[in-house]
């Protein structure tokens, strides 16, 4: 009999973290079907607005090849050969067939693989958005805890200050400053070019710290600044009173609830960070001399390659979706209240 009664007691904890284990994907699964229901329609209408651009632009690339001196015969011609001369609805079918499947079309200037082209610029400004990504979090999180933990202190003052001076620096300026002190004078680091990390983790890290550390500053200052506020407004609310009475330990109160419950707002700020900080690096990439992903589209927008420009768009299109998706799949993982299905 007492084996009996005793023998469910260990089922217990295996059938909480079970259920636990159930609730905890059906939250992930939730927030992916939320995401692809969201990134469909949108990306369908974002698809068809890009593709629009070329009718609405009127270029075409026989101007681009021939010239504007280019007989009416001639620009037939070649816009027969790259089928511009059938119908709209059905040239877009043919496009989003090829973008389904990885495949963003041909450059008018060159004739060259456009996801071929977006690859090479790609993996040079993913690799400074997400560093600079990285040096933003990591940096803004030391300066916004310890301003909240010292608030109305000299402390969060000074590092109130800090943050408003850094957030009006515009990154072209901080990476001449770098490139004049950190490269040229001090030449702790390359002025310009680029490593593919394939050829070195170390020479690909100082290839990118600089451009990195430019575009940082903006990251560091809405971090800061965000999770800031969201830990004074958490430590002013009941549950931490609560924890308080009860006797937990200042350190558990903090990582148990007033972190967590802050994180959400700053969380959410970094949704838009990445994709802009991609699309920012255009100015930082020509500092540097990089051949990146934001100066291959500033250069197809200024040659006229709409195909190009396309495929530019679509690209960022997937950028910001996809890492929307990544930050909300952190929110329901890491925020109390997604976990409760609030």
């Amino acid at each position: 009999m007492t084996r009996t009664a005793v023998e469910p007691a260990p089922g217990r904890p295996h059938g909480v973290a079970a259920a636990r284990t159930r609730h905890a994907l059906r939250r992930v699964v939730g927030v992916v079907a939320r995401s692809v229901a969201i990134f469909v329609p949108v990306f369908l209408v974002a698809t068809f607005v890009t593709f629009a651009l070329r009718s609405l632009s009127g270029l075409s690339p026989a101007r681009i090849q021939l010239g504007e001196e280019a007989t009416p015969e001639a620009i037939a011609r070649v816009e027969a050969q790259w089928g511009l001369d059938r119908p709209f609805l059905v040239q877009y079918g043919d496009w989003l067939g090829g973008v389904l499947h990885g495949e963003l079309g041909t450059s008018w200037t060159n004739g060259a693989d456009i996801s071929a082209l977006i690859g090479l610029g790609l993996g040079v400004s993913l690799s400074i958005a997400t560093f600079a990504l990285v040096i933003g979090v990591v940096v803004g999180f030391l300066l916004g805890t310890l301003a909240a933990l010292r608030r109305t202190t000299w402390i969060d003052r000074s590092i109130t200050g800090f943050v408003t001076v850094i957030s009006v620096m515009p990154a072209f300026v901080v990476g001449i400053v770098l490139v004049a002190v950190l490269a040229v004078g001090l030449q702790l680091f390359p002025a310009a070019g680029y490593v593919p990390a394939e050829q070195g983790v170390g020479p690909w890290l100082a290839h990118i710290t600089l451009p990195a550390v430019a575009l940082s500053f903006d990251v560091i200052a809405d971090v800061a600044r965000q999770l800031r506020t969201s830990l004074i407004a958490a430590y002013s609310e009941n549950y931490v009173t609560g924890a308080v009475v009860r006797g937990l330990s200042p350190r558990r109160i903090f990582f148990g609830h007033v972190l967590r419950n802050g994180l959400g707002p700053t969380l959410a700020t970094l949704g838009l960070k990445f994709p802009s900080l991609v699309g920012a690096s255009v100015v930082t990439e020509w500092i540097f001399g990089l051949q990146g992903f934001g100066r291959f589209a500033n250069d197809s927008a200024q040659a006229g390659d709409v195909p190009a420009v396309q495929g530019v768009l679509v690209v960022s299109i997937v950028l910001v979706v996809g890492f929307n998706l990544i930050v909300n799949l952190m929110l329901a993982r890491v925020t109390p209240a997604s976990q409760r299905g609030v």
